[in-house]
């Protein structure tokens, strides 16, 4: 059954909310684990790649688009469904994507925007409903 997690940032904003993606990426990554990031949009998408391309050299993750290709381990994608990844979704949509229940992990991240507080509510009660395994992380 998918384990879902939701890492809840005390900040306001868009870059905390993709910093802490990067770094739940880049520890699965290490951890050899193959990653599925559904941003909210093409844009948030390009920001994350930018993020991550700029990371520190020791703290490189291999990743990529989902429209340049899906072999990379780790790929950025904003809405649409993965072929080659069922391993972790770090979900940043404000909501459900339909395929997270093939995806061993999910993890949802939070900042605290209310628009995001209000999700992060909806989606909990969502996935808790669901009988789906809970945990809350605050970072």
């Amino acid at each position: 059954m998918t384990r879902v997690d939701f890492y809840i940032s005390s900040e306001h904003g868009e870059h905390p909310r993709l910093a802490v993606s990067a770094r739940i990426a880049e520890k699965a990554y290490r951890q050899g684990r193959r990653v599925f990031i559904n941003a909210s949009s093409c844009d948030q998408a390009e920001s994350l790649d930018a993020l991550l391309w700029t990371s520190k050299p020791a703290n490189f993750v291999p990743h990529g688009l989902i429209t340049a290709s899906e072999a990379e381990p780790v790929v950025i994608g904003w809405g649409q469904e993965p072929t080659a990844h069922d391993d972790v979704l770090i979900n940043l949509s404000l909501e459900a994507p339909a395929f997270f229940s093939r995806f061993e992990r999910v993890a949802e991240v939070v900042t605290q925007e209310p628009d995001h507080l209000e999700a992060l509510r909806t989606a909990w009660r969502f996935y808790k409903d669901r009988g789906y395994p809970l945990q809350k992380y605050d970072v």
